[in-house]
């Protein structure tokens, strides 16, 4: 290992044990943010630390194997913990290697995820459903929470749009791919003739923010309307405005929340959806500026990229930007996206090291 990755992760070591340091002071209970801020370093500097550590004991271990060697007695035994401890130490520091690439602020946070139904009119809404109960499907497995935040339903039973709010561990680093074009290849109920059509739907996967001040929105930007709801909700409906529409002036993104019977409360989580909107827009203008120099196959987040194919008269999936086909099209709809997740995470950090590697050259 070489000297400045060592100095490197001595210095890791050294944060955690401030951090860890923090967590257990008062001034810890005093400020909900900052201690929320040092549990997400606190996460991602451990995994680092526990790997250092384990490479430690590796090279200690092929060490004292060295030292072993020199009696004839005990050379065979030696060489054989030599070669273990070798091969331990050789695969915690290709692991420190992937764990010290640059790493994205945003992958611990919780996410708003919003489908919207594209070309194909019906179709794409109930495709639109079909994909919001196949993200629900994977959050069930992760074991994290989810709320609808906003759905504007179609006649027939799927979405022309639709917010939900999921919330776990790591949520964005396993749906930040996820944003962009998802087409659609069956044959429609509504079909009689049973011919294939294809239509399409957006998905955008936009990171919480801590808290709506961490994004600053001036209230002489907002404009606020409150109005009856409309759609199911039995007596409730259109008796009371307790549906908010927030616009965001400079930028003209509209945010509507009427889910709730509260007034203030849709207002909430109005303002929660426009503030990860602001952020997801900085973060895309700043991407794009980026750009110039250098672009991003996988994480670009572009809406108009069609990054995947579901096939179901041949029951396959294809995610097009790295020309992986599956053939488990009705398990990946039942929330089984770890392959796809996988694939695509392994696909950036092999790019990230070979930047790496270019530039250490």
């Amino acid at each position: 290992m070489s000297p400045s990755v060592l100095a490197r992760l001595e210095q890791l070591e050294r944060r955690l044990a401030e951090v860890n340091l923090f967590l257990s002071s008062e001034d810890a209970a005093r400020d909900i943010a900052a201690m929320r801020r040092a549990n997400r370093e606190h996460a991602e500097l451990s995994q680092v630390v526990d790997c250092f550590q384990d490479w430690k004991r590796a090279a200690s271990d092929q060490q004292a194997a060295e030292q072993m060697r020199a009696d004839p007695e005990l050379r065979a035994f030696a060489e054989e913990e030599w070669s273990a401890a070798r091969a331990r130490a050789d695969a915690q520091e290709a692991e420190l290697q992937r764990l010290l690439l640059p790493k994205d602020p945003n992958d611990e946070r919780n996410v708003f995820l919003e489908i919207r139904a594209g070309t194909g009119g019906d179709e794409s809404a109930l495709f639109a459903g079909d994909l919001l109960r196949m993200y629900l499907r994977f959050a069930e497995r992760q074991r994290w929470q989810t709320e609808i935040m906003s759905a504007s339903e179609s006649e027939l039973g799927g979405y022309k749009e639709v917010i939900v709010r999921l919330a776990g561990d790591g949520a964005y680093s396993k749906l930040k791919f996820e944003s962009g074009g998802h087409r659609v290849q069956r044959v429609p109920d509504t079909e009689a003739q049973g011919r294939i059509h294809t239509s399409a739907c957006t998905v955008a996967v936009l990171p919480e923010a801590d808290e709506v001040g961490e994004i600053d929105i001036p209230t002489e930007e907002l404009r606020i309307d409150v109005f009856r709801a409309s759609g199911a909700g039995g007596q409730h409906v259109n008796k009371t405005e307790s549906a908010v529409r927030i616009t965001h002036l400079p930028t003209g993104l509209v945010v509507e929340c009427q889910d709730d019977r509260s007034q203030h409360r849709n207002r909430d989580r109005a303002m929660k959806v426009l503030a990860a909107r602001l952020k997801d827009r900085q973060q895309r203008e700043s991407q794009a500026r980026e750009a110039a120099q250098r672009r991003s196959l996988i994480g670009s987040g572009d809406r108009s990229e069609r990054i995947r194919t579901y096939n179901f008269p041949q029951g396959r999936i294809t995610d097009h930007r790295i020309n992986l086909t599956l053939y488990k099209l009705q398990q990946v709809m039942d929330g089984d996206l770890d392959e796809l997740i996988a694939a695509l995470t392994t696909e950036q950090q092999t790019r990230l090291l070979a930047e790496l590697g270019e530039q250490a050259q």
